[in-house]
């Protein structure tokens, strides 16, 4: 009975009294006799009235008692014996109860004293801030959620937790299985077929054509996914997830492997490019991400594997030289819709790479010379403070009429790369390694050249592009745009001596990735006047130039058939002599890649070089660089010692890839 109800009782109590001791009264009017007789009656009754009352309310009170003892032990027994394992722990994350389920389902034997964490490696403090977290056990999977009271004893407190275990095995399994059989879509394209069977037999390209059939074939099947061809080299794939982590964790080298083995006559070998998409989204997500990721193979040079997701690209392969292609089709239409273009812009600005070389800069000024005899007021921004061909600069100044007005600074550039100018960028692809960031982000309309494999942070906003990754130089490249310009006349020997260095440069004298086509160019310029021994003489260094290349090539280490040198000086003719030292060790015997580490006021960078033995430009993208196979560069804002270790580890990473 609450406090309320009682003392209403007493009130009625108290009036019943009242009412009787007044009737008592009124019959002492008539007769004493009988008011004694009824008073000594209700005094009795009263008397007899509160004892009843208090033992009943002993047994209220009993009852209400033995009710809250038993409900107590209907509790304990409930929660001991409910389905879901639970337990509690101390402060100190100290064992201190557990029900009936978890000695089953978890963790039987005696564990009263024991510490959690020796039964599962939990983190109570995030368990209780987030108030629940999932763990593994033996017997499955289960969803831990944490309540934490504090227990109020004599002489202080005690703060325990209890944990309940939720059973998420059949959960986890269905999402896991969920996840295993989503579709991913792999695109495979086999590289420059046409070119590598055209001088083939018919009976020897059926052959190849079966052979490569059979290899895609035999691999989809292999990994439960199904295949359509699409066209003579191009085939449209569906396979699981579960199956792409295999072959992620293989590095595709299963099927890449096995088409190397396809022989087109005796000396060339079949190669794939193969992207994937793993979108998060529907298979036309996906279709698009491997398209995306396609693309980026071939920009890269092909051979090679891209998985595109809904962040990032991921590579696999692309060690392997590069096949280059004759025909000249891509550059005859490029050069006619680069005119095009070109017909209705008021000034067309040429910018090569920050820290411009005689490619870079060659290149710009040869397309600059050959777009003014077309009737386009071309010109050429180079960072004068920052360049490495200040020769051809020099030369082209003092040596041409149009000298002088050929090369302009920063804000002209900027100035005329708006509204109706465009921007031609050469010799890179990379947004972020530009000559200058304001010239492109002024320009509206942008226009590139390139023979580096394509990055992930490439000019994706180009109205028209020329990407060959397999040409030798963007000078290369250059040339042959040239002779599909529709132009009067021939372009001054000049800007061909300056093609010629970029083509010399590159090739490391016709001897690096050089083709066909890399001589045919050379012929070309030759016939419009090129002069070998002028070009020659754009190469000569300083006595300082020659005395740093020294002091790198004696500081040389050889680390897994890599070249390593490093200087700590920050002089102006360290960059020069830096990628000498680099061309020069690569002469060393049983050295497959060479690599300079100098200062900068930036830290340190990297020039890496090779014969094609080792992918240079994979190490330098570990290192948040790039390049190609046989000509690559990094930048890191960490000084040359450091940055010597972290290349080190970026080599053997790349050996390890590629065993």
């Amino acid at each position: 009975m609450t406090g309320k109800g009682w003392r209403a009782f007493k009130l009625v109590s108290m009036l019943l009294v009242l009412a009787a001791l007044v009737c008592a009264f009124s019959l002492s009017m008539y007769n004493d006799f009988l008011f004694w007789i009824m008073l000594a009656i209700i005094s009795a009754l009263v008397i007899v009235y509160l004892i009843l009352f208090s033992k009943s309310r002993d047994n209220l009170f009993r009852f209400v008692s033995e009710m809250e003892e038993q409900f107590n032990l209907t509790e304990k027994d409930s929660l001991y014996k409910f389905p879901a394992p639970a337990l509690i722990i101390d402060s100190s994350g100290v064992i201190i109860w557990f029900n009936l389920a978890f000695s089953e389902r978890i963790k039987g034997g005696e564990i009263y004293g024991t510490n959690l964490k020796s039964i599962v490696d939990v983190d109570l403090t995030k368990l209780t801030e987030n108030k629940e977290v999932t763990v593994e056990f033996e017997s499955g999977d289960f969803r831990v959620r944490a309540l934490t009271t504090d227990k109020e004893y004599e002489g202080g407190s005690s703060e325990l937790t209890l944990l309940c275990f939720e059973d998420m095995t059949e959960l986890i399994r269905t999402r896991k299985q969920f996840l295993d059989d989503r579709t991913r879509v792999m695109i495979v394209l086999i590289d420059n077929l046409d070119e590598m069977i055209s001088n083939s037999k018919d009976s020897d390209k059926g052959h190849i054509t079966m052979q490569i059939d059979r290899l895609i074939e035999e691999f989809v099947d292999e990994h439960s996914g199904i295949i359509r061809k699409m066209s003579t080299d191009r085939y449209f794939c569906l396979i699981s997830d579960a199956e792409l982590a295999k072959l992620i964790s293989d590095g595709f080298k299963s099927i890449m492997e096995k088409a190397h083995r396809i022989m087109v006559g005796e000396h060339t070998p079949v190669t794939l490019s193969i992207g994937v998409g793993k979108g998060s989204g529907t298979l036309k997500e996906c279709e698009v991400l491997a398209k995306q990721a396609l693309e980026m193979t071939q920009g890269r040079g092909g051979d090679q594997v891209a998985i595109k997701d809904d962040k990032e690209f991921t590579f696999f392969g692309g060690n392997s030289q590069t096949q280059g292609k004759n025909t000249k089709v891509k550059v005859r239409i490029f050069a006619s819709g680069l005119l095009s273009l070109l017909s209705g812009a008021e000034h067309a600005v040429i910018m090569g790479h920050s820290w411009g070389d005689l490619d870079a800069v060659g290149s710009a000024a040869g397309l600059a010379g050959a777009l003014r005899l077309a009737g386009v007021n071309a010109y050429v921004y180079s960072n004068i403070s920052a360049t490495l061909a200040m020769p051809i600069i020099d030369r082209l100044k003092n040596n041409l009429d149009e000298g002088e007005d050929l090369f302009v600074d920063e804000e002209t550039a900027v100035s005329m790369v708006k509204d109706t100018g465009v921007l031609i960028v050469v010799d890179t692809n990379n947004k972020e390694l530009l000559d200058s960031k304001a010239v492109y982000e002024a320009a509206h309309r942008v226009v590139y050249i390139d023979h580096h494999r394509q990055v992930v942070t490439c000019i994706d906003n180009a109205v028209l592009s020329l990407h060959e990754p397999y040409a030798s130089s963007a000078a290369e490249m250059v040339t042959e745009v040239i002779q599909y310009l529709d132009i009067p006349g021939s372009i001054s020997s000049y800007y061909a001596d300056a093609l010629l260095s970029g083509i010399m440069l590159d090739t490391k004298n016709f001897i690096v990735k050089t083709g066909v086509r890399t001589f045919e160019a050379a012929a070309y310029l030759k016939k419009l006047g090129a002069d070998t021994i002028a070009v020659k003489l754009l190469f000569a260094s300083s006595i300082e130039t020659e005395l740093m290349r020294s002091k790198f090539i004696t500081t040389t280490e050889i680390y897994d058939r890599c070249a390593v040198a490093v200087s700590n000086e920050n002089t102006p003719e360290v960059r020069v002599a830096a990628a000498q030292a680099a061309d020069e060790m690569l002469g060393i015997i049983g050295v497959d890649a060479s690599f300079v580490v100098f200062a900068t006021p930036a830290g340190s960078n990297i020039s890496a070089r090779s014969f094609g033995a080792l992918n240079v430009q994979l190490v330098m993208e570990k290192l948040g660089g790039g390049g190609h196979q046989t000509m690559a560069a990094a930048q890191l804002e960490v000084p040359p010692d450091e940055a010597k270790v972290k290349l080190i580890e970026a080599i053997g990473e790349t050996m390890k890839a590629l065993e």
